[in-house]
Formats: structure tokens, sequence, C-alpha cells
């Protein structure tokens, strides 16, 4: 007996894909990685960001500037920033989560990271007077995926704890 016919076997796969493309989309749209930020914040007693645009277009602009080497470098400007690479695909939540594991490697109480390891990513996600967040994710010329997320007003300064 058969179950479907070929014009239904073909929707139902067309389906699942776009339910799939749509769940993969979705972990890069602004709501995503605003909500990966402030889950974070939540957990410390931080306020949570907003998104800005002009944040975010700052954070596109060098992204797409990278999209030719994907290179892990900063951008050097006003704004804190975390950066991340994978080779293949990596979603925007995906990266922020990377950063926010370097909690398990800072000290609040020294104000430190754990020897040879980095927390400086964690820090700034959960900075307690940056209130702005713009971020990009762009797929790169040899296939690998540059995330970079910016903050308003930037945070890591030297001496003060972030929460």
């Amino acid at each position: 007996m058969k179950l479907f016919n070929t014009s239904q076997n073909i929707f139902l796969a067309l389906t699942f894909f776009l339910v799939l493309i749509v769940h993969l989309k979705a972990q890069d749209s602004p709501r995503d990685f605003l909500a990966a930020h402030n889950r974070a914040r939540a957990e410390v007693g931080v306020g949570p960001l907003r998104w800005d645009e002009k944040v975010a277009a700052y954070a596109r602009n060098y992204a797409n500037q990278r999209k030719g080497d994907c290179a892990m470098e900063h951008s050097s400007g006003s704004y804190g920033e975390n950066i991340a690479w994978s080779s293949g695909d990596m979603t925007g939540v995906a990266a922020v989560d990377m950063w926010v594991d370097e909690q398990f490697d800072y000290d609040y109480d020294s104000n430190t990271c754990a020897w040879d390891k980095q927390c400086g990513h964690y820090t700034q996600v959960v900075w307690r007077n940056t209130e702005k967040l713009g971020c990009a994710k762009v797929r790169c010329k040899n296939g690998q995926t540059f995330i970079t997320c910016n903050y308003d007003p930037p945070g890591n300064w030297v001496g003060e704890w972030p929460y």
C-alpha cells in the first residue's frame, strides 16, 4: 500500500527543507542575537540590550569586509566587539553561546580569567553599561563563516568589573 503519491512526497520533502532553512535562518536574526545575549545578562542581573540599527550597520559593514579572507581580526572601531569564525556554517546564536561559555573561565571575585583561558568575550556580553547591540554574519568566499557583534558603549575596561 502506497502512503503518499509522488507529488505529496515532493511537497513533504520541500516543506521539510523550508522548515530547516527557516530554523537555521532564525538563529541569525536580530531577535535571536538579542535573546542569546539577554539570557546571559539576566543570569547575572544585568539589564537587557536593545538592537540598534546604527551599530548593526557597522557590524554588517565590517563583516562584509571580511568576506574575502574571513580573518579573525578586530575592526578596531569605537564599539566593543566580539568576533567568531567557523570552518563551516555557524549560527549567530552558536557564536553567542560560545562567548557566553567563557563564563566558566571567569572568576568574578578577582575579575580575572583562568590561567591560559579567555573570558573577555563573556565579560563584553554581560558588561553592565552596554545598552546597544548590532551583529552580522557572512559566508566568506572560502566557505567559512564570520560573525561579529558590536556593543555600545563598549566594555572590558581595565580594572572594572563587568557587573
